[in-house]
């Protein structure tokens, strides 16, 4: 890697600038909410309507736009071993906020194409919106994400677990509470005006980037969890896997699958959720603010339950999350089965807070623990792949249950079909190496 200009000296730092690293890639992973379902699907009703799309258009739409960012995350994944996390991060963060100014002006956009082309047909909203949400996602929920997180976990090994847990309690509460402030920005500012007012903070976020995102602690006369390289024996750590596996072998093992599709799951259900939730308590008979409250609860299950889990993840094995995640994935879909009831409520958000909650952990501390740091963008990168995919299919299958069955409910059918498949695929799935 070529060496860059650096204003901020992490070698020279009072303490160990993994906390830095800690502070600034938790602030990442927030600032890709715009990117991310829970600061889309508030948007989602302003406007499709003000583009003139059908639910299932826009849902459509957003589908194909996520699905075409899928294709590039893996890409990215391997910049990030390749450039750093400087160069990728602001990039990404730039990328994202220009996007954001882009739809802002969405709506001036497709008219200024149907006034060129002479027509007023819908397709060209439907084209238009989905090169955007392809630009959204790829940026905001794929790279930037990944990005901030990886550059984390590179620079913490024996501590992972509990530096993660502090990560995962900041990101669940901005996570959580989000929906609270995008409504508030729409209500207030409009969703155009809501949009620029987050593009302009990302092009401020940019600026953050460049000067406190740093790639390997070793490229800077450091290891991981702040000790000075005084030896090669000094620099390596027993918590690291003694191989790093490269993408080709990871997707050789088992727990490569397990683990992927249910972090896929997660981005499935939540995702699917999170889009239509306004909608799918309506139909029970919900209010908007009761539906939006439901993001506090499960945000206090998640933060409880990731705290726990990722303390513990420095002691234990991790096919005990993988386990509990899929059962938290039961209660989930069993939850949206039963609604109307109280009941099913509070298992929705039980479900749903046992699985973000371990999210936080197979998500970022499993893989470098059983697969290394060496090839940590690739493989992550490919297990983003499978998010962003089970996220751009959610959407529109949760509305094609409401459109042609008449509920939601009936997407719980094929989700507790596929849990069962994992769990049996995953009985004696071990760490590789």
């Amino acid at each position: 890697m070529k060496k860059q200009l650096e204003l901020i000296k992490p070698k020279t730092f009072p303490f160990f600038y993994g906390y830095v690293i800690l502070l600034f890639g938790s602030i990442g992973v927030l600032f890709s909410i715009p990117g991310q379902t829970v600061g889309v699907s508030l948007f989602t009703d302003p406007v499709k309507d003000a583009l003139h799309l059908s639910r299932n258009e826009f849902s459509n739409a957003y589908m194909l736009g996520t699905l075409l960012s899928a294709f590039f995350v893996t890409k990215a994944g391997i910049l990030f071993d390749r450039l750093g996390a400087r160069a990728v991060g602001f990039l990404a963060a730039f990328c994202l906020g220009g996007t954001l100014l882009l739809l802002s002006q969405s709506k001036g956009i497709v008219e200024g194409i149907q006034s060129l082309l002479n027509t007023d047909t819908s397709l060209v909203a439907f084209v238009v919106i989905t090169l955007l949400f392809f630009m959204l996602r790829f940026s905001g929920q794929g790279v930037l994400t990944m990005t901030s997180r990886n550059m984390v976990m590179l620079w913490f090994d024996k501590n992972r677990g509990k530096i993660n847990s502090i990560s995962s309690i900041t990101v669940s509460l901005g996570f959580s509470s989000s929906p609270l402030l995008m409504d508030y920005l729409i209500d207030n500012h409009g969703w155009q005006g809501s949009w620029q007012i987050l593009a302009l903070s990302l092009f401020c976020f940019c600026v953050l980037v460049l000067l406190f995102y740093k790639n390997a602690p070793e490229a800077y006369g450091l290891i991981p969890d702040g000790k000075k390289i005084i030896s090669k024996k000094a620099s390596s750590s027993a918590e690291t896997p003694s191989k790093s596996f490269t993408l080709k072998e990871a997707k050789q093992t088992r727990a490569f699958w397990i683990i992927g599709l249910a972090l896929a799951f997660n981005s499935f259900f939540i995702t699917g959720m999170t889009f239509h939730v306004v909608s799918i308590f309506e139909t029970q008979g919900y209010t908007k603010g009761e539906a939006i409250a439901i993001f506090i609860p499960i945000s206090i299950t998640g933060i409880t339950v990731s705290t726990i889990a990722n303390i513990l993840s420095d002691y234990v094995a991790h096919k005990i999350f993988i386990y509990l995640m899929l059962l938290g994935g039961l209660l989930a879909v069993s939850g949206l089965w039963f609604l109307e009831d109280t009941a099913g409520v509070h298992a929705l958000i039980g479900g749903l807070g046992i699985m973000s909650g371990l999210f936080a952990v197979l998500n970022a501390v499993t893989w470098p623990k059983y697969y290394g740091r060496a090839h940590l963008g690739a493989i992550t990168g490919k297990a983003m792949s499978f998010l962003v995919i089970a996220s751009a299919i959610a959407p529109s299958m949760f509305s094609a249950s409401f459109t042609y069955l008449g509920d939601y409910k009936y997407v719980a059918l094929l989700a507790f079909v596929f849990l069962l498949v994992l769990i049996i695929g995953g009985v004696g799935v071990r760490r590789p190496g």
